[in-house]
C-alpha cells in the first residue's frame, strides 16, 4: 500500500468514528454515547499518561548504560536476566501499553529477544498493584498459584517467540 493512501485511509477510519459517534449523539443512540463517552475518557487517560511514561523512559534511556543493559539482561544473561526482567515488571505500575514504550528501549539497549518477551509476559500478569488486588479479592493461595503457574508459561512463550524471529525481524531491531 502506497503511504499516502496508507495515511488517508487511516485518517478516513478515524473520520468515519467521529461521524458515528456524533450522528449517536445527534440521534440519542445509547450504544453510540457510550462508545463517545468511553473513547472520550480514555483519551483523557491517555493524554495525562503518555508524557509521564515518555518522561521516565527518557531518563532511564539517559542514566542507564547500554554496557550494563547488555550485560544483565543481554543474549547471555540467561536465567538471571529472566528474574531481572520479572522483578522490572513487578514493581512497575500502569498500563499495558506502557510497557511497549520500555520494552523498544530496553531492546534497542541490547536487551535480548528472549527476556523484552519475559518482561512483557510478565507486565501482563504480575505487577505488584494487580497481584495486591488480586490477593485482596481472591486470597494468596490463589494468587500464589496463579502466579507460579504464569510465569513457566510465559518464559515458555518467550523462548518460542525467540526461536520463530529472526535477528532484525522486529520492529523495534530496525528503528
Amino acid at each position: 500500500m502506497k503511504p499516502a493512501l496508507r495515511v488517508s485511509s487511516e485518517y478516513g477510519i478515524a473520520s468515519v468514528f467521529v461521524m458515528m459517534v456524533l450522528l449517536s449523539e445527534l440521534l440519542g443512540w445509547p450504544l453510540g454515547r457510550a462508545m463517545g463517552r468511553n473513547f472520550y475518557e480514555f483519551s483523557l487517560r491517555m493524554i495525562i499518561l503518555v508524557p509521564c511514561i515518555f518522561a521516565l523512559i527518557g531518563l532511564l534511556d539517559v542514566w542507564v548504560p547500554k554496557e550494563s543493559i547488555q550485560k544483565h539482561i543481554g543474549e547471555g544473561s540467561g536465567i538471571r536476566g529472566g528474574f531481572y526482567m520479572i522483578l522490572l515488571a513487578f514493581f512497575q505500575g500502569g498500563p499495558l501499553y506502557a510497557a511497549f514504550p520500555v520494552a523498544h528501549l530496553l531492546r534497542r539497549k541490547g536487551s535480548s529477544v528472549r527476556n523484552v518477551f519475559i518482561y512483557l509476559g510478565a507486565f501482563s500478569t504480575l505487577k505488584a498493584p494487580m497481584m495486591m488486588f488480586e490477593i485482596s479479592s481472591l486470597g494468596w493461595k490463589f494468587s500464589l498459584i496463579r502466579a507460579l503457574a504464569a510465569v513457566p508459561v510465559f518464559v515458555l512463550v518467550a523462548e518460542i517467540m525467540t526461536r520463530c524471529t529472526r535477528p532484525g525481524e522486529l520492529p523495534m531491531d530496525r528503528m
